[in-house]
């Protein structure tokens, strides 16, 4: 863990890992063996960024690559046809709708980190994150969808833009950190992905959410 944060931030962070865990598995029915592979997966990042794995950032390809791969090939899998229909039929999405409210307090996190010197402003919503709407509207969406006082429509725009706003954030986070492939940030870089919690964000949460919203995407047009 990063000594220099107070543990209240850590501890923000773990609350807000939990929760993705528990409200993607209450948006999915019979999830067991997904969740099963979600806590191991999460136990083998964390291990590997608490030995220090992560903190050399020279190698070619970069070690970070070990979080990427999986995670998108995760999503792949994800959306291939049969999963893709099973995720669809199993899909609670009155509930998943609220999952995003995790993140809040991610950009909590994210502020105190920036505050701390540890990722560059442009990664706050003082900066060009602005992927705190989506999670400070969800509850109001999810609240009008689930009293039928919204429809399909609204919701389906806006899962669009919030699909936007998440993977305009990770490209930001990665071409901030200290890859060969950096491309801004250079005087404050992106270097809490390399620690314990916090690589739990690209590891876990992001995906999740990134999933969450596309599934939503599929089965809102299909409604």
């Amino acid at each position: 863990m990063i000594k220099i944060l107070p543990n209240s931030i850590h501890w923000l962070f773990f609350i807000t890992v939990i929760a993705t865990l528990v409200l993607f598995f209450l948006s999915n029915k019979n999830s067991n063996k997904i969740m099963l592979l979600l806590v191991i997966w999460c136990l083998v990042q964390s291990v590997l960024a608490y030995s220090g794995f992560y903190q050399d950032t020279q190698t070619v390809p970069p070690k970070f690559i070990l979080v990427l791969i999986p995670s998108t090939l995760m999503i792949v899998f994800g959306l291939l046809p049969k999963q893709r229909n099973y995720s669809i039929k199993n899909r609670k999405i009155k509930i998943s709708t609220f999952l995003h409210m995790v993140r809040i307090p991610v950009e909590i996190t994210l502020y105190s980190l920036f505050l701390h010197k540890l990722i560059p402003e442009a990664l706050t919503f003082e900066g060009r994150n602005f992927d705190i709407l989506t999670g400070l509207t969800a509850p109001i969406i999810g609240y009008l969808y689930l009293k039928n006082k919204i429809g399909v429509n609204v919701l389906l725009t806006w899962n669009v833009i919030g699909l936007f706003l998440v993977v305009f954030v990770l490209f930001n986070g990665i071409l901030s950190a200290e890859f060969p492939f950096q491309q801004f940030g250079f005087e404050q870089p992106n270097v809490a992905i390399k620690y314990f919690p916090f690589i739990l964000l690209p590891a876990l949460i992001v995906p999740i959410v990134i999933y969450t919203h596309i599934i939503d995407i599929i089965k809102l047009l299909n409604a």
